[in-house]
């Protein structure tokens, strides 16, 4: 007869390796987290707004090319960040790097692309266009 181990399952083991396994498939530069996005449409505009709570204007890059719209940056927190303290007891807000990137369904108006930080909230109006371009949009 043969002997055959049996070990506990344990669901939150499992679920870590997962985590793992996922990270290595995605690599190395994966976001940090993911700020909640609105795009809507107007007759002549795509607009989009992102919350972006804690964010510089110079924390925020925007590239517009074609029928497309690339969000970046990085939001300092946690160990990255000079607070003085010995232990966090509690860590929900997201921090790190991120990149959302848009496809739209129309060319757009790289020229024309705007980007306005108020509040915690950016928003960049896209005008609509039949032109083709790249451009990196300043955030004011």
């Amino acid at each position: 007869m043969r002997n055959v181990a049996f070990t506990r399952w344990d669901p939150l083991r499992d679920l870590l390796a997962l985590h793992e396994q996922i990270g290595h498939l995605v690599g190395t530069d994966a976001p940090g987290w993911t700020p909640p996005v609105d795009l809507y449409e107007t007759a002549d505009d795509y607009v989009l707004t992102a919350e972006l709570p804690g964010l510089a204007r110079d924390q925020i890059e925007i590239h517009a090319e074609d029928s497309r719209i690339v969000i970046r940056g990085a939001r300092l927190a946690g160990p990255d960040r000079d607070i003085p303290c010995e232990q966090y007891h509690r860590v929900e807000r997201g921090h790190g790097q991120f990149s959302r990137a848009f496809s739209l369904p129309e060319p757009i108006d790289v020229g024309g692309v705007t980007a306005d930080l108020k509040d915690g909230v950016l928003t960049v109006t896209i005008p609509k266009s039949t032109d083709r371009g790249t451009r990196r949009v300043d955030v004011t």
